[in-house]
């Protein structure tokens, strides 16, 4: 029994031991990790600095700052390895990656495949920082393009995050992608007004109001005649911007609701006024 114990107290005295040996390596692999995360943010400003002046893309931009800033911390990463554990080679670093890869991609396959879908966007720029874009049920503002997902400030002032798989694999509606987005404003008119008068007094209506580009130039056509009524559609067009939409919208239509009270054409009940942009 004595034997037992005594076996017990040299191993857990070896393994002290072995802890106060290693106690430098560990301190210095810290203090390396430490210093990796100063170098990190340091190479992170010098790479943004630099791209300022040669890249005109801000999502390229952004690639290069995110990639260089997680080089940084694969380089750190490796030589506090090392030095932690001194018998540790940089090739046996690279055959352990190696070997794990099979299994860390099926452990982290949604985790890679936002990466590559980060990349990809990044690179062919399919929309870009400030546009305003829809992606399945979320619109909004894009505010930044990460290689694991994109954030989205909605109208509500809400951040919506979304993975850039489902970003890159779904179909996305580029609001800003043109300089200029057309509304469409049905409008219906009692039967007896003459279409000609209607069209032109609708026409000079929208085109004083604020905000309505004057190229391309508005349009106003006749989609149907029904139910005692002549149905017009007025089209023109804004800015991209939502505010800019919203904002045109509304004066839109308190500017042809009074050029027809002025010109005293009558608007049947109940007013079948649909928005489109």
């Amino acid at each position: 029994m004595g034997s037992v114990i005594q076996q017990i107290q040299t191993s857990l005295l070896n393994l002290l031991g072995q802890a106060i040996e290693s106690m430098p390596s560990l301190v210095a692999a810290i203090a390396v990790l430490f210093l990796t995360r100063i170098a990190a943010k340091f190479f992170q400003k010098i790479v943004s600095a630099a791209t300022q002046r040669t890249v005109k893309s801000l999502s390229l931009r952004s690639l290069f700052v995110q990639t260089s800033y997680a080089l940084a911390w694969a380089a750190g990463s490796s030589i506090a390895c090392v030095i932690a554990f001194p018998a540790l080679r940089p090739g046996d670093i690279i055959g352990l990656i190696g070997l794990s890869s099979v299994a860390v991609s099926f452990a982290f396959q949604e985790i890679f495949k936002n990466f590559l879908a980060g990349i990809l966007l990044l690179l062919q720029e399919p929309f870009q920082l400030g546009d305003q874009i829809i992606v399945e049920d979320f619109e909004g503002t894009v505010e930044e393009i990460s290689i694991r997902s994109t954030q989205i400030i909605t109208y509500q002032g809400e951040r919506v995050v979304v993975p850039n798989a489902t970003v890159f694999t779904n179909p996305v509606r580029v609001l800003t992608a043109m300089p200029h987005r057309r509304t469409d404003l049905e409008l219906s008119v009692e039967y007896e007004t003459p279409p000609s008068f209607a069209i032109e007094i609708l026409m000079q209506a929208i085109t004083e109001v604020e905000g309505v580009l004057s190229k391309p130039v508005p349009e106003i056509d006749i989609s149907s005649i029904s139910d005692g009524s002549l149905h017009l559609i007025v089209r023109y067009w804004t800015l991209p911007e939502k505010a800019q939409v919203r904002r045109t919208k509304t004066k839109a239509l308190v500017a042809l609701k009074t050029a027809c009270d002025r010109a005293e054409i009558k608007i049947p009940q109940p007013v079948p006024v649909n928005f489109r942009a």
